[in-house]
């Protein structure tokens, strides 16, 4: 999990109690112009949008909802016979490219940046591989100069955020002597940000101060390298890559090639990613990296009706993971009937599971594990 969400897992509860509630993670894929955005989002979500060779191809953000792939679904379908399967989900946006000066109104600008506002993680992508027939909008690929475009950027906006704030803060702290603590806060804050120094590296940061503020900095990010097929599989090139956000989640991805799987069969498909040693997608690479960096998981329901997956913070309790799928599950939560999901398979049916004595009730202390197999008993007085 990133250091500012490890630090202030109470803060980082209650920002995921709001995502998880409604059932729907938000990535938002960013970059320069031309970086390969558009063309690896239409890779992930299987759509077809724009992705033409000029900037600002991308105007409105574009939105796909996208299976979290678990293989666990199918096997549990067939098992319980259900009439069908419902994955857990994220969405990922596609938003327009961003240019330096975007935080004073260059490009996009502002347009853009309160798009990034409403996701809970962002994917950075970088342009890593040269291309004559693809221009660059600084004319030249060097990814390190555009992570630092992309982040001083965010850290502007931030700043200008802040300083909005403090302006309100400080006409009320003539009346309110706890007003100019949270000013003096805030200004700290910003003078870090003016260093350099983005939310999500700062440790003297009350949590509360910013919760509603929804800085970019503040958010997690995972950066994707956009390489060509040779990189896949050049240790030393993603070495060097790697480096230059040593800090970060990174990963490597060649748009290009997962543009060609989107018409294969899932074995063939798999043995092009294979052919550069290359195991997963890339959508199943940075789902797993934004449940990692996100500090989330899933358990399973299963029955003749359905099978479904429902996603959760690490460490929630069974209460809590029986409110995902309604406040009167966790408001009336009597015990959950929990089964390890390999115990299940293994036993070949619940009844066969429930006779080798793999079936427990859990009470309301239990901390959910990520292969539960889960049926909760509630009672809620009306």
């Amino acid at each position: 999990m990133h250091k500012f969400f490890e630090k202030h897992k109470h803060f980082t509860s209650f920002l995921l109690c709001g995502i998880l509630r409604n059932m729907s993670l938000s990535i938002g894929i960013v970059g320069l112009p031309n970086v390969g955005k558009s063309t690896l989002f239409n890779a992930l979500t299987n759509n077809d949008i724009l992705a033409a060779n000029y900037p600002f191809a991308t105007i409105e953000p574009n939105t796909g909802v996208v299976p979290v792939p678990d293989e666990r679904l199918e096997t549990l379908a067939e098992m319980y016979h259900a009439e069908k399967i419902i994955p857990a989900t994220v969405t990922f946006v596609d938003i327009a490219g961003l240019v330096a000066g975007a935080a004073n109104g260059e490009g996009l600008g502002n347009k853009f940046l309160a798009n990034i506002r409403n996701c809970d993680a962002i994917v950075h992508i970088v342009r890593a591989f040269a291309h004559g027939d693809i221009v660059h909008v600084e004319n030249n690929v060097d990814p390190a100069r555009d992570i630092e475009t992309i982040n001083t950027e965010l850290i502007l906006a931030d700043i200008q955020t802040i300083e909005t704030r403090l302006a309100k803060l400080t006409k009320e702290a003539k009346a309110n002597p706890e007003a100019l603590d949270r000013v003096n806060r805030l200004g700290a804050i910003v003078t870090e940000l003016k260093a350099g120094k983005p939310i999500n590296e700062q440790s003297n940061i009350e949590a509360e101060d910013i919760a509603d503020l929804h800085l970019l900095t503040a958010k997690p990010v995972i950066y994707v390298f956009n390489v060509n097929e040779e990189t896949l599989s050049n240790d030393a090139a993603k070495q060097e890559l790697r480096a230059l956000v040593p800090k970060s989640r990174s990963l490597f991805i060649c748009a290009k090639l997962e543009d060609e799987l989107k018409g294969l069969n899932e074995s063939d498909a798999l043995e092009l990613l294979q052919s550069y040693e290359v195991s997963e997608t890339g959508l199943t690479q940075m789902i797993h990296a934004a449940y990692d960096i996100l500090g989330l998981q899933s358990y399973v329901t299963a029955g003749p009706k359905e099978v479904r997956a429902w996603t959760i913070h690490q460490g929630w309790t069974a209460p809590q993971a029986a409110g995902v799928i309604h406040s009167d599950f966790e408001r009336g939560f009597i015990a959950a009937q929990v089964v390890n999901y390999r115990d299940l398979v293994t036993a070949g049916s619940e009844a066969a599971a429930r006779a080798a004595g793999k079936i427990r009730t859990e009470g309301k202390d239990y901390v959910m594990q990520p292969d539960d197999v889960v049926e909760f008993r509630f009672n809620v007085s009306r």
